[in-house]
C-alpha cells in the first residue's frame, strides 16, 4: 500500500456554455476547464494528500471564480491537512476567500460547493460542504460517504439543485459547518469525489455496475460516458482514488 493513484476528469457537459467546477489532486489544480481525457497522478502514500471538486453554483455569478478559490486554498493547505480539526479550519478558510472575493460587486453572492478527501498513511478524512459527493466505491457496492446539504427531496425527486449551505453563496457573510469524518484505509480501496453533474443524472446503482467492471482511466471515461448519454446536463467532474496499485 505504497502508492495513491487519481484518475480525474472534468467536463462541460452537453448543455452548459461555460464549466464552473474546479478541481485539486495534490498539488494539481483543474480550473474552470475541459479534460479531453482522463488524467492520471500517481502519488506516494504517507504525506496527506488532498482530493477534491468544487461545483461553482448556477445561477449566481461567478460560480468558476468561487470553486477555483476553493480548490487552489486547500491546494496550498493540503500537505498540513492531517487531521479532523485542520480539515475543518480549512473549509472555512475557504469559506472566508470566496466571501472576501465577493466584496467586488461583480462578484457578490457567488458560492461554490466542495467535497473530497485527504488520504493520509492509515486513513482517509472525508469532507463535504454542499451537494458535491464522495463515495466509497470498494468491491461490496458503492456507498455515500458525504452528507449532502439539500433539502428533503418531494415525493418522486430522486434530485435536487437547491443546497442548504456552501462556500459563500449569500450577500453577507454566512458560516458554515463542514461535515468531516475519518475511514479506515486499506489497500484497494476506491473512492469516487465527484460533483452532481455525475451524480444527478445517472442512478447510484448504474454508477457502481460501471466500478465493478473498470478501474483507472477506463472507469473515469465511462462514468463521464454515462452521463453525457443522460443528456449530459450539467457540468460533470469526477475523480477516482485507488489505493496501493
Amino acid at each position: 500500500m505504497e502508492y495513491v493513484t487519481v484518475t480525474a476528469l472534468s467536463h462541460p457537459g452537453l448543455l452548459r456554455e461555460h464549466n464552473e467546477d474546479s478541481l485539486v489532486a495534490g498539488p494539481w489544480t483543474l480550473c474552470a476547464t475541459m479534460t479531453e481525457n482522463p488524467q492520471t497522478l500517481v502519488f506516494p502514500l504517507g504525506t496527506p494528500l488532498v482530493v477534491a471538486v468544487a461545483d461553482g453554483i448556477g445561477g449566481q455569478p461567478a460560480g468558476e471564480v468561487a470553486s477555483a478559490l476553493a480548490v487552489r486554498q486547500l491546494a496550498a493547505l493540503g500537505p498540513s491537512l492531517d487531521t479532523e480539526e485542520a480539515v475543518r479550519d480549512a473549509l472555512n478558510l475557504c469559506n472566508d476567500a470566496v466571501y472576501a472575493a465577493g466584496r467586488d460587486p461583480e462578484l457578490n453572492t457567488m458560492g461554490t460547493t466542495v467535497a473530497g478527501a485527504v488520504v493520509l498513511a492509515e486513513s482517509l478524512l472525508v469532507f463535504n460542504v454542499g451537494d458535491s459527493r464522495v463515495l466509497d466505491a470498494t468491491a461490496d457496492g458503492l456507498r455515500q460517504v458525504s452528507v449532502d446539504d439539500s433539502p428533503p427531496l418531494s415525493p418522486g425527486r430522486r434530485t435536487t439543485s437547491l443546497v442548504t449551505q456552501a462556500l459563500g453563496g449569500t450577500p453577507d457573510f454566512s458560516a458554515i459547518t463542514p461535515h468531516v469524518r475519518e475511514a479506515p484505509l486499506s489497500a484497494g480501496d476506491r473512492y469516487l469525489v465527484c460533483t452532481d453533474g455525475l451524480t444527478d443524472p445517472v442512478p447510484e446503482d448504474a454508477l457502481n455496475d460501471l466500478l465493478q467492471l473498470h478501474s483507472g482511466g477506463r472507469a473515469a471515461f465511462e462514468l463521464w460516458k454515462s452521463a453525457i448519454e443522460a443528456g449530459g446536463p450539467d457540468n460533470i467532474t469526477l475523480a477516482l482514488i485507488t489505493i496501493g496499485e
